[in-house]
């Protein structure tokens, strides 16, 4: 249930907010951190208000934990809070009391069974319902925001807290129901108890089997207080951060794993929001430690993400000899990455192939990630897109909400390729806000950098430059080379789409940079069609053509059409003169058997102008309409002004069709036929196998119709045929 946070009615007690003009200070906070704020203190603009100006320097730019414990959020707010609940009648705040622990820091769900196996009244309550403070239903006591439960709690004496956790632990006795008397009777003890300690740790290791990391944390939490051994605390205290990381809290993990000595949790922290390569070297010390356990593996496969990041691709290769070493199976993406470094492609793809194969529902959401990058680095799309949205579904029904923003992140990708850039927009915008919240600022980092390259095509120059540069900072002092090299790709792009060609080829020429932070071997390798085209319009070909060979011996190991589609581009453009028509022709044949509409629309607008200046004009301009339009319908404006621009130089008028017009004078000989086809009722499949066409090439095709034609529906594409002669 979602109880409005402050309702005017019920703010009774609420500290006075500042007055005058100007913006609350959570303002000036780094987005990050004014997402964890306001998250922390569960959206409460009141609690806000009093936090940020207690955090520390440190605190407030992201480089120490936030307080995580009420006392330390909002001190003045519950004040106010308990001495409200203080006026109330004893039986009404004893009520409170009990629900309140019923429900925080721990939801047992179990108030009712404990009101009638203690035999109490529950009548009393109505006066906490005439004071606004919460009101009985059929599911218990609903407090009016999760502040005023807090505050519930602590108007209760030790003695009185005590006692509720005691009788809530007596009730609770079901299948399924013992980790939560556990939590209960931890609450309840009096002093460090070994015996509790140990029942805790074993409550906490099923929740955490069951995929309720929140409840683990909190179990393994509550028996470090109560462990009496400091080697065995701290190791309470490891798995507690664990699991206060897996679940979303990532402020509560650093402040446990600061009183911990564990080079895994640290390497975990360092990969989310640390130094990349500090990252790397404490994920494989911690793997050397584990030795031949399933831990170990998953160690390895964290330690390839921070080689990924950092940029330094050989260091993959360093742990694929570790596992070799150990007798441990690496993840298909570390010796998949191992082999492309060494320029082993072929053995790179089985390996990639194996990884993208495991996607298959209800699958651990780590591996399912993987299996997308490696559908990514396959050019698969379909299934990099299968793969991502099972991991985040996984993700989300084992309560671990940072790995649903990993998935999102790459999911973004999928939907970028295949020219649906807004979507990819809005789910790398939700994965930004959701890496945010989830303390995971490496990955809002790369987000960032994936933003503005979807604001380069969109043609947002002020957004592209702002997240570029927000993207490098961050980069660059974390020693992130995957973000850094995108954003530097996304800013090349926008140089590319708007005719600066020397200062695009001077940005794609830098992404390999140098030292981890820098640039991205493989964000270049990626960027390889820009550059050559960058390249061939500045001139300077001869470093291209080696970029393209090496791009091309990828392309034929993978056996991607979009990559073999890529390279058959790159080839044309390094063509002399009529020699590059074929080559175009057979990049738009492989391009009608993958998935990157967008790439697609650019060939045709670079064979377009190769067309018309070959003084192929009839030809030229059907492509350069088709490159238009779908421009258009990616909202993709440099591009489009690009096509406008090489059709002006056709002579070709550039006014808006109307719908009455008449089809066959403004559509292509095989836009007619796919129309007239879809207006009888024929299916997009139906008409591929009736022309021996990709469906995918149909849909294209029925865009630029609806684009021509002013329409916007089959509907209409009937009426509109049926009309004309």
């Amino acid at each position: 249930m979602v109880i409005p946070v402050n309702p005017p009615h019920l703010d009774r007690t609420s500290p006075p907010q500042p007055t005058g003009a100007g913006p609350c200070p959570a303002s000036a906070l780094p987005e990050g951190v004014r997402v964890r704020v306001t998250r922390v203190v569960y959206e409460d603009q009141r609690a806000v208000a009093e936090l940020v100006p207690r955090l520390t320097e440190r605190q407030a730019a992201g480089a120490d934990p936030l307080p995580v414990e009420p006392a330390e959020l909002a001190p003045e707010l519950l004040h106010a809070l308990r001495r409200e609940i203080r006026a109330l009648p004893d039986e009404t705040r004893l009520l409170l009391l009990l629900a309140a622990a019923d429900q925080y820091p721990v939801a047992t769900h179990a108030f009712l069974r404990a009101v009638t196996a203690g035999r109490l009244d529950t009548r009393p309550l109505e006066a906490a319902e005439a004071a606004g403070v919460a009101h009985a239903g059929a599911g218990g006591v609903f407090f009016r925001d999760p502040w005023t439960r807090i505050a519930a709690y602590g108007t209760g004496s030790p003695a009185d807290r005590r006692a509720a956790h005691l009788l809530l632990a007596r009730v609770l006795g079901g299948q399924g129901e013992a980790a939560r008397r556990s939590w209960h009777r931890g609450a309840a003890a009096l002093g460090p108890s070994a015996r509790l300690a140990a029942e805790l740790r074993t409550a906490a290791d099923r929740a955490r089997s069951e995929g309720r990391p929140t409840l683990a944390r909190a179990l393994a939490e509550r028996a470090a207080d109560l462990c009496p051994d400091p080697a065995e605390e701290a190791r309470l205290l490891a798995l507690a951060a664990a699991d206060a990381w897996r679940s979303g809290e990532p402020d509560r993990a650093r402040r446990l794993a600061a009183r911990t000595d564990n080079s895994a949790l640290d390497g975990v922290l360092a990969l989310r929001a640390g130094n990349a390569a500090e990252a790397f070297d404490a994920l494989l010390t911690a793997a050397v430690r584990q030795e031949r356990s399933a831990d170990a593996v998953e160690l390895l496969a964290l330690a390839t993400e921070a080689a990924v990041y950092t940029g330094d691709l050989r260091r993959c290769r360093e742990a694929h000899v570790l596992a070799q070493w150990l007798d441990l199976p690496p993840s298909g993406i570390l010796a998949a990455l191992a082999c492309a470094v060494e320029g082993r492609y072929a053995d790179a793809r089985v390996l990639l192939k194996g990884t993208a194969g495991r996607c298959g529902p209800g699958g651990d959401p780590g591996p399912l990630v993987h299996s997308g990058i490696a559908a990514l680095l396959l050019g698969d799309h379909t299934r990099a897109v299968t793969a991502t949205l099972r991991a985040a579904a996984s993700a989300r029904s084992r309560g671990v909400p940072g790995t649903v923003a990993q998935a999102m992140e790459f999911r973004a990708y999928a939907d970028f390729w295949t020219g649906r850039p807004r979507a990819a927009e809005a789910a790398a915008q939700e994965a930004l806000r959701q890496a945010y919240a989830t303390g995971q600022d490496n990955g809002a980092c790369h987000l960032q950098a994936a933003l503005a390259m979807f604001a380069a095509v969109t043609g947002d120059e002020e957004a592209c430059r702002e997240r570029a540069a927000a993207a490098r900072a961050h980069a660059l002092a974390h020693g992130l080379g995957l973000p850094a090299a995108l954003a530097q790709w996304a800013l090349a792009f926008l140089d590319l789409a708007g005719g600066r060609f020397p200062a695009a080829a001077a940005r794609l020429r830098a992404l390999a940079g140098f030292g981890p932070g820098h640039g991205h071997r493989a964000i270049r390798h990626l960027a390889t069609p820009h550059y050559v085209e960058a390249a061939v319009r500045t001139g300077d070909t001869r470093v291209a053509r080696a970029a393209h060979a090496d791009y091309d011996r990828w392309a034929t190991a993978v056996r991607s059409a979009d990559d073999l589609a890529l390279s058959a581009r790159c080839r044309a453009l390094l063509a002399p003169g009529a020699e590059a028509v074929q080559h175009y022709r057979c990049a738009l044949d492989l391009h009608a058997r993958g998935t990157r509409d967008f790439e697609r629309a650019r060939t045709e607008l670079l064979f377009g102008g190769a067309l018309r200046r070959l003084r192929q004009r009839t030809e030229a301009r059907d492509r350069l309409h088709s490159a238009l339009e779908a421009f258009e319908s990616f909202g993709a404006p440099h591009c489009a002004a690009q096509a406008r621009a090489e059709l002006r130089a056709l002579g070709t008028a550039l006014t808006p069709v109307s719908g009455a017009a008449d089809p066959a004078a403004v559509l292509t000989a095989q836009q007619l036929m796919v129309a007239r086809m879809a207006a009888e009722g024929a299916t997009n499949r139906e008409i591929a196998d009736r022309l021996n066409l990709s469906p995918r090439t149909i849909d294209h095709h029925l865009r630029g119709v609806f684009s021509r034609l002013g329409i916007r529906s089959r509907i209409e594409l009937v009426r509109l045929l049926g009309a004309s002669p």
